[in-house]
């Protein structure tokens, strides 16, 4: 079993809070990043697949490939864009790191399937201090 990482970067808006708070608690619970008008991250994005080495090709993926996929299914839906608001993939989700982070591996499993690798893990640096994982 080999593993292997694509990096991508985007950038993207969103607000942390709920709508069934009062906008103190929003402000108590989420701190700034409950801010009525938005606040924004220089996101990176890591997708780890995993498999066996092709014999014929001599490797797991086609990382070319993967990209594309990447940046087809996530990035393209989601760079400079307003994630509580014009992301389809978080549609009706919270905005928060670990949210995104579950929707990206729903977006991108089965398509990576079909690449005939599987994913091992998606992470998501928020920030160059925080970051989420996400193993299935």
């Amino acid at each position: 079993m080999i593993f292997i990482t694509r990096r991508e970067r985007f950038n993207a808006a969103h607000r942390l809070f709920r709508p069934d708070f009062t906008q103190e608690q929003n402000l108590e619970v989420f701190g700034k990043c409950s801010n009525p008008n938005w606040h924004g991250h220089n996101y990176e994005l890591f997708v780890t697949v995993k498999g066996e080495v092709n014999p014929e090709t001599g490797f797991l993926i086609n990382l070319k490939a993967l990209s594309s996929l990447i940046r087809e299914k996530i990035i393209e839906k989601i760079d400079h864009r307003n994630i509580n608001l014009e992301v389809d993939f978080m549609h009706g989700k919270f905005a928060s790191t670990e949210t995104l982070c579950i929707a990206v591996w729903n977006e991108l499993e089965a398509p990576i399937k079909n690449l005939g690798a599987e994913i091992h893990c998606v992470k998501i640096f928020e920030s160059e201090n925080n970051f989420v994982e996400y193993f299935g």
